[in-house]
């Protein structure tokens, strides 16, 4: 039988699929009402994800990677623009 904690990873990782499949389907879309009803299912996953997201970390199910450091971020955002 699953665990909790597999169960919730599970879904976190079915979401973020979903995520990523809608942001496709976004940048195709030629019908405005089409896009703008995959943009509100798109918001609704992404509301769902992050609400998981902060129970399965509160309950220690989830560990996001360590913080970049100033440096870091300054790095990429050169590396990005320039």
């Amino acid at each position: 039988m699953m665990q909790e904690k597999d169960m919730v990873n599970d879904v976190l990782s079915m979401l973020k699929n979903s995520i990523a499949g809608y942001a496709h389907i976004i940048a195709e879309a030629g019908n405005e009402q089409f896009r703008q009803t995959a943009q509100q299912m798109r918001d609704g996953d992404e509301k769902c994800q992050y609400d998981l997201f902060k129970i399965a970390q509160a309950k220690g199910y989830y560990m996001p990677a360590q913080a970049a450091s100033p440096n870091d971020i300054q790095n990429v955002k050169s590396q990005v623009s320039g």
